[in-house]
């Protein structure tokens, strides 16, 4: 057994940055009036995030990478048969892909439908004059609704198996993800974590704001 790095750098910031820009636009999504200026910002921030995570989901570490922790039937079968060490001895298991991919997706609707949106009060989506009154009307009634629910009750679950790993099951999930090592066996694959991947993953992250930005612009220029 010794520290192998699990999470790199670049992944470890994505989860800080991604947990700290949920809570902010959950609170400023209820506060409204002139925190929903700080609403619209932080959407734009988590959107370039989902991309930037999708983007290093191909390409990044070997722990952060899709393929290294795709919840498969054979994987989740494993997992409730307790077999969850042989098959993912260092990544998220098979549940936790689960809550991982449900939160990127419940984040992605909602970000979306925010693009959308128009409470006709204090709030109006960047792409709104692209689509009929019916879809606005649609995408405001999802993104105020279901999606903030949906989006909230993920948050909290997500929590709760943090506190239920450290109480249970006496497994710190929190100290991987800020230092990036795990003690494992010494024939676990570390990911790689070196200058030259941090130089791609911040080549990435300008990619993805700019993506954001085209986007944003294609509302602007009707």
């Amino acid at each position: 057994m010794k520290p192998i790095r699990i999470w790199d750098l670049p992944t470890r910031l994505f989860h800080w940055f991604l947990a700290a820009a949920v809570i902010g636009l959950i609170i400023t999504g209820k506060v409204g009036g002139n925190a929903m200026n700080w609403h619209l910002r932080l959407s734009y921030v988590v959107f370039a995030l989902l991309i930037f995570r999708l983007i290093w989901g191909l390409i990044g570490g070997h722990w952060s990478r899709f393929a290294s922790f795709f919840p498969t039937p054979a994987r989740i079968v494993s997992h409730f048969r307790g077999d969850t060490d042989t098959d993912q001895p260092a990544g998220h298991s098979p549940l936790g892909a689960l809550s991982v991919f449900a939160m990127l997706a419940v984040l992605a609707a909602q970000i979306g439908t925010g693009l959308f949106a128009d409470d006709e009060i204090a709030f109006s989506g960047p792409l709104t004059a692209l689509v009929s009154g019916d879809a606005v009307y649609l995408a405001t009634d999802y993104h105020a609704g279901v999606g903030q629910f949906l989006v909230i009750a993920l948050v909290v679950l997500h929590v709760l198996a943090i506190l239920f790993y450290r109480v249970v099951k006496k497994k710190n999930l929190i100290k991987p993800m800020v230092l990036g090592d795990k003690l494992q066996p010494v024939s676990t694959p570390a990911s790689r974590d070196t200058a030259a991947t941090r130089l791609v993953a911040l080549v990435a992250l300008c990619v993805s704001a700019a993506i954001v930005y085209g986007v944003i612009q294609l509302g602007q220029s009707t």
